[in-house]
């Protein structure tokens, strides 16, 4: 299950002290454009489907001080988009296990723009100032794709595949994380959510890509009942106990979370997947509120850069960069999700 916004072209066969500026880009098909710089939007089969192609860098972090990644404070620089739902599970990981005292991140711009002026692709881009765009921060170290998580110490990357920096987050810093106690991936349920996060993976967070880049109505078809028949498995499961894989939090409904929460706002126009809104599922809805609602969770959630981002960097989808006015749901408000206490 990989799971990074984009993915690396040549930089893998860069050592740990290559300064290389490690840009993710974003290509915009032409005739004339260098094939090296390469984006979702790429990532298709002779049928019309999308297909995700997987993640390079993939090093782990470990408590062991011998390893070649040690678990340090102020080592270790996560990159992100809020816009990226891969992304932004990674920073739901930093703020709920209180690592973002230890573990430094920064946020690309919404919107792809070139990365250079001689570009032809379009990519993820940092600000040049802390007030150009709100919630963006100046790259204080180097360009990158997102997700990345980049060592200061060795100046080069350790992994890019944001199911295993989940992983990391969840156990390797626990000598310093603020909630320590919070195990997302506890050894008793670990069967079922690395089957529960397979088929979510495959039909849901993925789902609504293919539903979103299909080039075909074949593909869509396929993709859009699938991703349906997934959600009512959910609605289901979420009838009879708080979340997916019990009445304990895991790392299955962060996972899950991260697409929900960009469902009404952004899938359902933009990628099509407008068979049924999320508000019109009664579990489904008040599971999201009930996740948004975790300590830290809100903070990782930036709808307006969520929005502007997909509505403003897919012009083979919406080519006047056209922003939807609503719906703003409030997922503040009160849920019904206690009641399986």
């Amino acid at each position: 299950m990989f799971a990074s916004c984009f993915k690396p072209n040549v930089a893998s066969a860069l050592g740990p002290q290559s300064n290389v500026v490690f840009s993710r880009c974003a290509q915009i098909p032409s005739k004339n454009s260098i094939q090296m710089a390469r984006s979702a939007l790429d990532e298709m089969s002779d049928s019309g489907a999308f297909l995700r192609t997987a993640s390079t860098f993939r090093n782990f972090i470990l408590r062991d001080p011998s390893s070649q990644f040690p678990a340090e404070s102020g080592r270790y620089h996560l990159y992100i988009s809020y816009a990226c739902p891969w992304a932004s599970r990674c920073l739901a990981y930093l703020k709920i296990k209180g690592l973002d005292k230890d573990i430094s991140f920064t946020s690309v711009k919404p919107r792809w723009e070139r990365t250079k002026e001689s570009d032809e692709h379009m990519g993820w881009v940092f600000p040049s100032s802390d007030t150009e765009e709100p919630g963006a921060e100046p790259d204080p170290l180097n360009g990158a794709k997102i997700p990345v998580l980049w060592d200061k110490k060795l100046k080069t990357i350790v992994n890019n595949e944001s199911s295993e920096i989940i992983r990391m987050f969840n156990t390797e810093f626990n000598h310093m994380a603020e909630n320590a106690a919070l195990d997302l991936y506890p050894s008793h349920l670990q069967t079922r959510i690395d089957e529960t996060n397979e088929w979510i993976y495959d039909a849901i967070n993925n789902g609504v890509y293919k539903c979103g880049f299909a080039r075909k109505q074949g593909p869509y078809d396929e993709a859009v009942k699938k991703l349906f028949d997934a959600l009512d498995k959910c609605e289901e499961i979420l009838g009879k106990q708080r979340y997916i894989c019990g009445n304990t939090l895991s790392e299955t409904d962060i996972r899950l979370f991260v697409t929900l929460i960009r469902f009404d706002e952004v899938y359902v126009v933009h990628f099509k997947c407008n068979k049924k809104l999320l508000h019109e599922y009664p579990n489904l809805f008040n599971y999201t509120k009930d996740i948004f609602q975790v300590p830290g969770m809100s903070s990782t959630v930036n709808m307006e850069h969520i929005k502007r981002h997909y509505y403003g960097s897919h012009p083979t989808i919406n080519p006047f960069g056209i922003i939807p006015f609503g719906p703003n749901i409030n997922y503040s408000s009160p849920h019904d999700r206690e009641r399986f206490s």
